[in-house]
């Protein structure tokens, strides 16, 4: 019983977690990297370090983690759903880890000229688009994960 109550909890979390990271990354691409066109890197929000790792960064990939182990180990119905949302998240956590990190870091630590600089962010906010794809999809299923009866 207590196994199963834990499950629970992470899959509450992770669903949580989730989310919170579709909407603010939905925000951030919609209001703040907008703003970053033709603005020196030095002048961007720092969301980085004082945001993402907090919410995703750390969290999302501990409970991406948490919920695979938990969904490998389970025998129940919920078991594929739960694999397969957590396997799209692993895709979204290495898509971010390979790229989309390094790539923001790499502006902000740089010294590009402007123009390099806003086509590398173009490139980014295009890419953005398949990330939050795989984001929303990851938080449907997982919510969709919790309606299976155990």
């Amino acid at each position: 019983m207590m196994k199963n109550n834990f499950k629970e909890v992470l899959l509450w979390l992770f669903v949580i977690n989730l989310g919170i990271s579709v909407g603010a990354g939905l925000y951030e691409s919609l209001i703040v990297i907008p703003e970053y066109k033709g603005t020196p890197p030095n002048d961007w929000i720092e969301t980085g370090l004082s945001f993402w790792v907090y919410v995703s960064t750390i969290p999302l990939t501990l409970l991406t983690i948490a919920n695979g182990v938990a969904g490998w180990k389970s025998k129940g119905r919920r078991r594929k759903w739960l694999l397969t949302t957590v396997g799209i998240v692993a895709l979204e956590r290495i898509f971010t880890f390979s790229y989309f990190i390094p790539t923001m870091a790499g502006m902000k630590g740089g010294g590009l000229p402007q123009g390099e600089i806003d086509a590398v962010l173009d490139q980014w906010t295009y890419l953005n688009h398949f990330r939050h794809l795989l984001s929303i999809t990851a938080w449907l299923l997982a919510m969709r994960v919790m309606t299976i009866q155990k």
